[in-house]
């Protein structure tokens, strides 16, 4: 088959189109045909040498694709050839086939193309997770996500609203808290020129959110910490901003908050099944109905890999950039 490939980490040139083997079918799991695929930041991070995929994963870059059921594995039900299938992965995604546990694949909606459909199983189930089965976002509660404009960032503004949740977000321009208020977030401030610590305290009359979304880290800690209610939770999941913090636990301590690390990729088979049942169960209806949807920024050709690449290390995108495999 064909895949991107990687002979050593480095930048984008770095990136190839090659052939590769076949992926192993195993029980429990469904060969899909991939007709997109999605870039993550996991997936720059990982062509840097700097996020290997977790043992027994492909080594190929993508995260998560959307294609065409071609064969299925011992013991797997409620699937048939020709099905599509959208696809959580733990590697593999930027190429022809993959093969992806059962219980990590949803139904797409008839509504939804296959290039539309990639670009939600990353980022739909990071938010879902994290806002709602770590974060405890419930209806009439309040988040700030970081990176409105991301992928992450416009599905955690349309499954908090769907939720009966209030969102604030950030972004990195004016142009892109236009667009996230767009989209439906209560607040949108412009990193760059604000305070957003302050702004949290004025858009909450004082009282602050009860879940900070946050892929920065260290960068962010203190002021993170300072946007939290009583009792509110901090969930870590990217270090762009730095890994190390000096803080000072009083803080923790008087505050009663909570300081949680999550992470996705490398979580076993069976709990990312768990995750997926849970998301259908929440929000599939919405998701059918289109009442939250991927916000696909640009469609790209798998061969113009590396220019998807720069656009992202670039924060040029709103949304999700895909790449178009068959």
């Amino acid at each position: 088959m064909k895949a991107v490939l990687i002979d050593r980490p480095g930048d984008e040139t770095v990136l190839r189109i090659g052939d590769a083997p076949d992926p192993v079918l195993g029980p429990g799991e469904l060969r899909l045909r991939v007709a997109a695929t999605a870039v993550n930041r996991a997936d720059l991070l990982q062509r840097q040498g700097m996020y290997p995929p977790p043992p027994g994963a492909s080594s190929i870059l993508g995260l998560e694709c959307a294609g065409t059921v071609v064969e299925i594995g011992a013991g797997v039900t409620g699937w048939k050839p020709g099905d599509r299938a959208m696809a959580l992965l733990a590697g593999g995604g930027y190429a022809e086939q993959v093969v992806v546990h059962a219980g990590s694949a949803l139904r797409v909606p008839e509504r939804l193309s296959l290039e539309e459909a990639a670009a939600i199983p990353e980022v739909f189930l990071t938010a879902f997770l994290n806002l709602f089965e770590v974060g405890g976002l419930c209806a009439g509660g309040r988040a700030l996500v970081h990176g409105g404009g991301s992928g992450v960032g416009t599905a955690s503004i349309q499954l908090a609203k769907a939720a009966g949740a209030r969102i604030l977000v950030t972004a990195g321009s004016e142009d892109k808290c236009t667009r996230c208020l767009e989209l439906g977030a209560d607040a949108a401030i412009d990193y760059r020129s604000e305070n957003f610590a302050e702004r949290v305290r004025e858009e909450t009359g004082g009282r602050g959110v009860d879940v900070v979304l946050d892929s920065i880290g260290a960068k962010y800690f203190e002021s993170n910490l300072a946007c939290l209610a009583m009792g509110g939770r901090l969930v870590l999941i990217g270090l762009m901003g730095g890994a190390k913090v000096e803080a000072n636990l009083a803080v923790l301590l008087a505050r009663r908050l909570h300081v949680i690390g999550s992470t996705l990729r490398a979580r076993p088979v069976e709990e990312k099944a768990a995750i997926v049942a849970a998301f259908e169960r929440r929000f599939g209806a919405d998701l059918a109905a289109g009442r939250v949807r991927p916000v696909v920024d640009r469609v790209l050709p798998l061969e113009q890999v590396a220019a998807a690449h720069r656009s992202m290390k670039a924060s040029e995108h709103f949304g999700k950039i895909v790449l178009k495999v068959g």
